[in-house]
């Protein structure tokens, strides 16, 4: 099995945070243009003492994509 680079997850989630924060600042230009992806509406899982609810979104925008980007070349240079 191999071996997980914690560090390049780590990198990879910041960058889609840091390209969130990008989208959000130019909100209405054309880095917010993309796609989600995942369930509409959470599944609750309702066990009488204990209610779950488990749901999942995913959005890819082209500032996510930039934050990813900024983040393989921060990993390169510390690597």
């Amino acid at each position: 099995m191999k071996k997980v680079n914690w560090v390049l997850l780590i990198l990879v989630l910041v960058g889609f945070v840091i390209g969130r924060f990008i989208g959000t600042y130019f909100e209405g230009t054309f880095l917010n243009y993309g796609q989600s992806f995942g369930m509409n509406e959470p599944v609750v899982l309702n066990l009488g003492f204990i209610i779950l609810t488990f749901g999942l979104t995913i959005q890819i925008t082209i500032a996510s994509v930039i934050g990813v980007v900024i983040a393989l070349v921060v990993y390169r240079f510390i690597r």
